[in-house]
């Protein structure tokens, strides 16, 4: 529903503390003269433009939460959820509380409950407003967004080439005999033989803290463990008696010569990184909003770096590097490209453009 249509079913007291809250001069005994006033103070076009431009950090994360995630309605719990991952530090003595962050979203009119018996408990954020700051966030975003003079002397693009080696890896299961170790990992020999086949090489996993973003991503470069874990999700692999073995599905798979759609990937990838990433929905959308064109990478991390939130030994700017950059070009939804002056540069996809405008459908 739209704001007009929230503000019909809410009751005279939320309207009044609404009013209130934007100083709204009108009848406060009348529904109708709160409910015109208060259209008219948020329907001017510069009243998203000021109130984004007044946001905390935190509410600015909480409304991006908001507008992105999945849900159309939210129980208080689920709010609350939002609230705290908003927060990037926990070390305010005196930060309010999650429920004071709702109440102040619904004291500003962009949280409403629902309108029947069925929903009176839950949340949500009128449709019309979602697009406006949705549009607002768009302007703010791009606003320092640098742009490139001219085309990249280079740049690097993976389109389909992540089903193809899915095929190579399925391939290699099929042709050999794989020993695991006790962790169930392939032996660092069978790694670089398989790597030698696939159209993307990647230094193997050395020492260090690897975990968060899948099954066996400890355990194998980033490109190669989504594929590794992808093929076990669907069954087409399976470690068994210290081997990894091709199952009946995946000689099946190999034998109808059958191509995994690319916008599977995405989703699969989108279900695994979620986790760390909380957001990581919204930062494809805005990646995508912000380089239809070429632009830098760096002023891009710089605009878009308040919404990543650290995670263990990942910084947001190797979270945007690693885990978000590289993956969507993996992925087939960027471009990466550099200049003379080894300035590196993004743009998207016409599949990238396509594939967020799909996931937003979701």
């Amino acid at each position: 529903m739209d704001l007009a249509e929230m503000l019909t079913f809410a009751d005279i007291g939320q309207l009044s503390r609404i009013a209130d809250h934007y100083q709204c001069e009108c009848n406060g005994n009348s529904k109708r003269d709160l409910i015109q006033s208060i259209l008219q103070t948020i329907g001017r076009r510069e009243f998203i433009e000021q109130h984004v431009d007044q946001l905390s950090l935190e509410d600015l994360r909480f409304l991006n939460m908001l507008l992105f995630d999945g849900r159309r309605q939210f129980s208080l719990e689920e709010l609350i959820a939002c609230a705290q991952q908003s927060r990037f530090t926990q070390d305010a003595k005196d930060r309010e509380s999650p429920r004071d962050v709702i109440t102040r979203f619904r004291r500003r009119g962009w949280l409403f409950n629902g309108s029947t018996a069925s929903t009176m408990y839950l949340f949500e954020v009128p449709e019309d407003l979602k697009r406006r700051f949705k549009e607002t966030l768009e302007a703010r975003f791009k606003s320092a967004i640098q742009g490139a003079d001219t085309e990249p002397t280079v740049y690097r693009e993976e389109y389909d080439l992540l089903p193809k080696d899915l095929r190579e890896l399925l391939d290699y299961v099929h042709q050999h005999e794989i020993p695991l170790n006790g962790e169930g990992v392939m032996y660092r020999r069978n790694q670089i033989q398989l790597m030698e086949k696939l159209h993307v090489a990647e230094p193997l996993v050395g020492r260090g803290w690897r975990f968060g973003y899948g099954r066996r991503f400890k355990d194998y470069p980033s490109r190669l463990a989504l594929l590794y874990d992808y093929a076990y999700h669907m069954k087409w692999i399976r470690e068994e008696g210290g081997l990894l073995v091709l199952t009946a599905k995946g000689n099946e798979y190999l034998a109808e010569n059958k191509q995994e759609p690319m916008i599977q990937f995405v989703s699969f990838w989108l279900r695994l990184y979620k986790g760390p990433i909380p957001n990581l929905l919204s930062l494809m959308y805005w990646i995508e909003r912000c380089s239809t064109e070429w632009v830098t990478a760096a002023s891009l991390f710089e605009r878009l770096e308040l919404l990543i939130k650290p995670f263990f030994y990942d910084t947001p700017e190797s979270i945007f590097e690693e885990r978000i950059l590289r993956m969507m070009l993996h992925l087939g939804m960027l471009r990466i490209g550099e200049d003379d002056s080894r300035e590196r540069f993004v743009q998207t996809t016409p599949f990238g453009k396509h594939c967020v405008k799909q996931l937003q459908k979701r």
